[in-house]
């Protein structure tokens, strides 16, 4: 294998934590949940068995049952979107049963009059259901109260262009990062969303700030940079990349104060603000109005949002 003269050129290996959310093993490679499934599945076809052993012979009996002890195995050990096949099922089946359309009602969806005919009911679909947001409200310092789960607190990142750095550049970087990774002490999420952006108010704000530029060439390049923004928005196909990092904090134990909860949760966005400054990630913490306003655009994701200029187009 060749091996690279200059040590920078070098591989960088970084060391992940584990994940800790992973279940514990608790009989060889099965979990809990999976032994339980397998034991009582293996209790089951044992005691169909002994009921049914003097009437029918061992091979009948296997013939019959090893298609259902494959789906068992199947159920209790397959993965599907990293999580277990059996809470995958009972999330789609919660899914299924779960309304489609729903409404911002907190006194609850009224039933249609009694003038509107049965058969424009019925070709309406079944009716809208109020809407249950997760969290039970936002304090002034942005944090959403999760009720049982606990306390929320989110921030946005900025981005680094990481392909433009020198490979020295870049393992320091990652070990920047990595090291933030380790230091974790709770729940925490990174989340890329994507949403529409709306260039109209930037385009008019250029056109009408070009005219006070001191000279006339900036004053007819802003005119045709705003032209071309302009020219953008009519595709109303544009799309915005936000990263947010979002720390909870598990709900305090009874007796314990309210804002305990919040207090620790924003205290670990400022942690991991100055974690991440090494790495070059700017974070920027949501107050109370933005929160409000981020959980209203992903209640609604097709509403234009305004352009946000805090990222280099990068890979965080």
């Amino acid at each position: 294998m060749h091996q690279p003269d200059d040590p920078a050129e070098a591989p960088h290996a970084t060391r992940i934590p584990a994940d800790i959310s992973r279940p514990d093993r608790l009989l060889g490679p099965f979990t809990a949940r999976q032994t339980t499934i397998l034991a009582t599945a293996a209790a089951a076809l044992y005691g169909g068995w002994w009921a049914a052993r003097s009437f029918m012979t061992p091979l009948a009996y296997a013939a019959l049952v090893i298609p259902i002890a494959g789906a068992v195995a199947a159920f209790a050990l397959g993965h599907r979107e990293g999580i277990g096949l059996d809470r995958f099922l009972a999330a789609a089946l919660t899914h299924a049963r779960t309304p489609k359309r729903r409404v911002h009602a907190p006194e609850g969806v009224p039933p249609l009059p009694n003038i509107v005919p049965s058969r424009w009911a019925k070709a309406a679909g079944p009716p809208p259901a109020a809407m249950r947001m997760p969290h039970n409200g936002i304090t002034a310092d942005g944090v959403l109260d999760l009720g049982g789960e606990g306390k929320a607190a989110v921030a946005t990142c900025s981005t680094v262009n990481f392909e433009l750095r020198s490979v020295s550049e870049q393992q320091g970087l990652t070990a920047a990062f990595s090291r933030w990774l380790n230091s974790l002490t709770g729940p925490t999420q990174l989340l890329v969303r994507c949403h529409r952006i709306n260039l109209g108010p930037l385009a008019d704000a250029l056109q009408y700030k070009a005219a006070a530029l001191p000279h006339p060439a900036l004053e007819q390049a802003a005119r045709a940079h705003a032209d071309f923004l302009a020219d953008l928005a009519v595709g109303d196909n544009l799309l915005g990349r936000q990263i947010l990092l979002v720390a909870r904090e598990e709900a305090t134990a009874h007796g314990m104060r309210w804002s305990t909860g919040e207090g620790r949760a924003l205290q670990r966005l400022d942690e991991a603000a100055r974690a991440l400054a090494p790495a070059e990630i700017t974070i920027t913490r949501l107050d109370g109005p933005q929160s409000a306003a981020l959980v209203s655009a992903a209640c609604n994701p097709d509403t234009p949002t305004l352009p946000a200029g805090n990222s280099e187009g990068g890979l965080a």
